[in-house]
């Protein structure tokens, strides 16, 4: 539930800091959600240094090799010969959850210039392409998680928090015109507009 906690109080004090210096908090949230997946992107590497949350098996040319931790220790068991003691070869998670941020982050960049969207629809977004990505990823580890009714709790909360964004986002978007769909004003209309005396 980490990246959960982050998101919620990080957001608490970016609104404590809003409201504090008169900045609307909305529009802050849309301006940080390009970075937040990039920053997500990026720290899921973690999971690389750690040996954690992978995958189940696999032989794909990408596959990960997970190496038998001692966790005492900090560092991989050793074999009689000294070498790293190999548990098998996996999907690496980490890395597809990755890849999927850093995509994320490029989508989010391209609506935003295309499409007028009202304050608050980019961080909805944001919520609903991380959230779409994770509950696929949660259901592809195979590390030990508590589960509600055979699933991980996580694989849950995004399908929740996926669904919640998504309706945010649909309702901003539905009051803002496409940018590449408005048009300039005829130059009938212009000759028609009044012009005020100063």
């Amino acid at each position: 539930m980490g990246i959960w906690g982050a998101i919620a109080l990080g957001a608490v004090g970016a609104y404590i800091g809003c409201r504090r210096h008169k900045v609307n908090f909305a529009a802050f949230a849309d301006s940080a959600a390009p970075g937040i997946l990039i920053a997500q992107g990026l720290g899921r590497w973690g999971n690389w240094f750690n040996n954690e949350l992978y995958g189940g098996p696999t032989d794909l040319p990408w596959k990960l090799q997970v190496h038998e931790m001692d966790l005492s220790a900090g560092r991989a068991v050793l074999d009689a010969s000294g070498n790293p003691v190999v548990l098998g070869y996996f999907h690496p998670t980490f890395l597809y959850e990755s890849i999927w941020c850093l995509i994320g982050a490029a989508a989010l960049l391209m609506i935003d210039r295309r499409v007028r969207l009202g304050a608050g629809a980019v961080f909805a977004a944001y919520v609903t392409i991380y959230t779409a990505g994770r509950f696929f990823f949660e259901l592809m580890r195979s590390d030990y998680a508590s589960l509600i009714l055979g699933l991980r709790v996580n694989t849950w909360v995004s399908a929740i928090m996926f669904l919640a964004a998504a309706a945010v986002f649909m309702r901003f978007r539905s009051r803002s015109p496409s940018r590449t769909g408005t048009s300039e004003p005829t130059p009938e209309h212009a000759a028609k507009t009044e012009i005020p005396r100063i």
